[in-house]
């Protein structure tokens, strides 16, 4: 980890470019990794769940996703090139794909749904050199609802998490609901009253203790962890790249997507974090590393890599904006995927545990989404703009089957993302209603 860590003149872990020591670096950089972990690891066992792939194909999956997660943040907290942000963005296994990952891999197998991702990894990162164009595109009216629908959008995930996760036998026990409140109100309770790490640290503190008192529940096993191996390399290839365009289609739409919602992301931690717009070259430079890294990973056995909101609250809770600390995390998230037993460990954390923690992280996101909007007065045009989108948006997502009688890849793609239905409304929106005929 030294390797990076050069004696610093600018120790704070509030500025982008801050580097802390390492004896804060550490745990504050666990405390990202134990956001994702979960929700990184979980994509590639739900497709390989419903493809049918068990023993070692789901263990070079999984592992593939850790290795790979840690280099794309790595990349974005120290750019190759223009490849990344320069910002402390997480990346992982993204959810916003499971559908279209799902329907591809029941139809053309693992091997064609990462050929997809290496063929729409490629056209993201194409999309990224046209951001400066676009971005008149996106005035505060779009990017606040887009940041507004990711948040409402975490709710539900962070309230499942707290009940147990999905396809938990205890789901919505009373067992689980102690713990995550128990993990909820340490984290509140530290974030007002404590001091220094205590203060900073609130989230991976909570997390520990919510542990520590989850194992004499009986609450966590340890299987897994002594099944695990001790050391293992990732293997290129091991699932052969195979391209059919009924596959790369759909995965082409989803990238397009994810810049959106990278956009979003990014402004959240940039207003969130440091209370300013994002650069078009942090923009650029996010959405390049998301189509270059999840290239990368699909030749790696990985799916498709996009920032993590989740993270993305983390920094607008504690405002720490140091890439320094999530380029620790992303070294962490690498260990894990080499050392398979370090990597069972952190799996076995109870979904409530986490639940209590992110519920916090994505409340912090919706009111950034909120603070984006009212920053500048909303007039009646930005209010049916914000209305409309959030109506199609979420009621459409809680509602599929009114989309039962629309072709299956368009019901699947707009059923699946309330962000997608509410950034196209959004944008449509912003390019037909006249700005000037609409008055306050």
């Amino acid at each position: 980890m030294a390797f990076f860590y050069k004696q610093p003149t600018n120790t704070s872990k509030y500025d982008v470019d801050g580097v802390p020591p390492l004896k804060e670096a550490v745990p504050l950089g666990l405390q990202h990794v134990f956001a994702m972990f979960l929700g990184n690891i979980a994509v590639p066992i739900i497709v390989a769940k419903v493809v049918g792939i068990t023993g070692d194909d789901l263990t070079v999956l999984v592992q593939s996703a850790m290795v790979m997660s840690g280099v794309a943040t790595f990349i974005q907290c120290y750019p190759i090139w223009k490849v990344g942000a320069k910002l402390p963005i997480v990346m992982g296994s993204s959810f916003g794909f499971l559908p279209t990952n799902i329907s591809i891999a029941s139809t053309y197998g693992i091997s064609g749904l990462l050929g997809a991702a290496f063929v729409g990894g490629l056209f993201s990162s194409f999309l990224s050199f046209f951001i400066k164009p676009l971005r008149r595109f996106f005035p505060k009216v779009v990017t606040g609802t887009v940041v507004l629908t990711i948040g409402l959008s975490l709710l539900p995930t962070g309230i499942t998490a707290m009940a147990g996760g999905n396809g938990a036998e205890d789901f919505g026990s009373a067992k689980n609901w102690l713990i995550a409140l128990f993990v909820m109100t340490i984290v509140l309770l530290l974030n007002q009253f404590g001091r220094g790490m205590a203060k900073t640290s609130s989230i991976l503190i909570a997390i520990i203790i919510g542990y520590a008192v989850a194992v004499p529940l009986g609450m966590v096993a340890f299987d897994s962890v002594r099944e695990a191996t001790w050391f293992s390399l990732p293997r290129p290839f091991y699932f052969p790249l195979v391209f059919k365009w009924g596959a790369i289609a759909p995965m082409l739409i989803m990238f397009v997507v994810t810049a959106v919602e990278t956009v979003g992301d990014v402004t959240a931690m940039t207003m969130g974090g440091a209370n300013r717009e994002p650069s078009d070259r942090e923009l650029s430079g996010a959405i390049l590393a998301n189509g270059m890294t999840s290239s990368l990973a699909a030749l790696f056995n990985s799916l498709p890599n996009t920032s993590f909101s989740q993270n993305i609250g983390m920094i607008t809770f504690t405002k720490m904006m140091s890439r320094f600390i999530v380029a620790v995390g992303a070294i962490f998230l690498i260990i894990a995927g080499l050392i398979p037993k370090f990597g069972a460990i952190m799996a076995t954390l109870p979904q409530s545990v986490i639940g209590g923690a992110s519920i916090i992280i994505f409340s912090q996101i919706t009111l950034t989404g909120i603070g984006i909007l009212t920053s500048e007065p909303l007039t009646d045009r930005s209010k049916l703009i914000v209305g409309l989108s959030l109506s199609f948006g979420l009621g459409l997502t809680q509602v599929p089957e009114a989309m039962a009688a629309l072709p299956d890849s368009v019901a699947s793609l707009f059923g699946g993302s309330s962000i997608v239905i509410s950034c196209l409304v959004a944008l449509a929106l912003n390019i037909i209603l006249p700005s000037s005929k609409l008055k306050q």
